[in-house]
């Protein structure tokens, strides 16, 4: 049973939520944070990179760049540019792109749920980014950025969901990559209730975008609560900001490989090995999509190859061995290119599938790589399937779009 609360949020009013909602802070670097907010000082990119507010730009692990993020923060809430929201309430936030749209219940997530299994994650965290994160949410004594939870569809949340996307909204708007974000409150008590009723008949929810900021935020509410002398468990600093949609609405796009050099080989040895374990096709110049489970997209020296995993190369009953970034990274770049570890090699790039195999295709034309990897998407079926078995996906496996917007809510963990 998933245990979720409202809470009174921090927000923008409808006429600055575009101005002051950004990108999530690790899908951008300094200088494009920078860039992006130049002459913007209601950005929320002075509070989730605060780095930025330095010239020259700061070590974002710089103690006073922490120091720079929470005097940003009092001066968002004494300008107005955040506003807090009078009595505990749920939201509703709907992310459109081309076409298809998704539904997410802002709500605020429990810590013993994610310690004690509850919220369920397929992908290991490295210390030093956790720690990171753990740092901002301690000094600024918020969750400034949501994480992003998928759940099995429910029919109370969905008829919830249904409903407040018909009344009006709070704020509308397009942002600059082309993506539509709106935001409605869920402030009826009758259908507070509701959703909290709606979660509590979950047996789980699964992280599907932002394990690190999960971790952080679990191990800074576990924290207070082991320093808190009265704590009861009610607090709000025992629940962290959460997004949650709908499993069948969303979409994995493909995250796909880029490597700098064929380990020693010439194209025809590296094809030659390849073969022993796929069925290798010369498709030509044209962009070819891997099309099924199993089927990959190769770009060599001008030439689009598809390749297809022989039967025996996987295992269609085990939950890890039969994802296509398994494959690959066993039999391709383990087993011919020598990278072993996904995570430190600097031979090896990963490009999510929003920037399009033609970006693949360019990164070797130019010469900057030497060989591409296109893999068929991750399905949620998938996800939810490792999740439940308590195993964990490979480095690089899922890539969500469109990204949560930063700064359309705010969760403080003192009321």
């Amino acid at each position: 049973m998933a245990k979720v609360r409202p809470f009174k949020g921090l927000r923008p009013t409808a006429e600055l939520a575009p101005t002051v909602s950004s990108r999530p802070y690790d899908v951008l670097s300094s200088q494009e944070a920078y860039d992006e907010c130049l002459g913007n000082e209601k950005s929320l990119y002075h509070i989730i990179k605060p780095e930025i507010n330095f010239d020259p730009i700061a070590d974002e692990h710089d103690p006073k760049v922490y120091d720079k993020a929470v005097e940003q923060f009092a001066k968002f809430q004494r300008e107005g540019w955040l506003r807090q929201d009078a009595k505990p309430v749920y939201y509703l936030y709907a992310q459109t792109m081309e076409g298809r749209t998704q539904y997410g219940l802002v709500v605020a997530a429990s810590v013993e749920d994610y310690l004690s299994g509850v919220i369920k994650k397929h992908e290991l965290t490295r210390a030093d980014k956790e720690e990171d994160r753990m740092k901002h949410v301690r000094c600024l004594n918020a969750n400034m950025e949501p994480v992003f939870f998928a759940f099995e569809d429910n029919e109370t949340l969905m008829s919830i969901i249904a409903k407040t996307a018909k009344k009006p909204s709070a704020c509308k708007f397009t942002s600059a990559e082309g993506f539509g974000h709106e935001f409605w409150l869920i402030d009826d008590e009758a259908d507070i209730q509701a959703v909290t009723a709606g979660f509590d008949a979950l047996p789980a929810l699964y992280i599907a975008d932002g394990h690190h900021r999960t971790a952080a935020a679990a191990r800074v509410g576990e924290e207070k609560a082991k320093n808190d002398p009265h704590h009861t468990g009610d607090e709000e600093y025992n629940y962290f900001l959460a997004v949650c949609f709908p499993a069948s609405q969303l979409k994995i796009m493909d995250y796909n490989r880029v490597v700098k050099d064929l380990n020693g080989l010439t194209d025809e040895q590296f094809l030659s090995a390849l073969a022993e374990n796929f069925e290798v096709e010369k498709k030509g110049a044209e962009i070819y999509h891997p099309t099924r489970l199993h089927n990959f997209a190769l770009y060599l020296s001008g030439s689009w190859y598809s390749l297809t995993a022989k039967p025996g190369t996987y295992d269609d009953d085990d939950p890890i061995g039969v994802l296509d970034v398994t494959i690959s990274s066993n039999l391709i770049l383990d087993r011919i290119l020598g990278i072993k570890d996904l995570r430190r090699d600097k031979r090896i790039d990963f490009v999510g599938g929003l920037r399009g195999l033609g970006n693949l295709k360019e990164r070797v034309d130019n010469g900057e790589m030497r060989v591409a990897l296109a893999l068929y998407p991750v399905s949620m079926a998938q996800l939810i399937a490792i999740a439940d078995s308590g195993n964990i996906m490979p480095p690089k496996t899922t890539w969500f779009e469109p990204k949560l917007r930063s700064g359309l809510v705010v969760h403080k963990l003192e009321d």
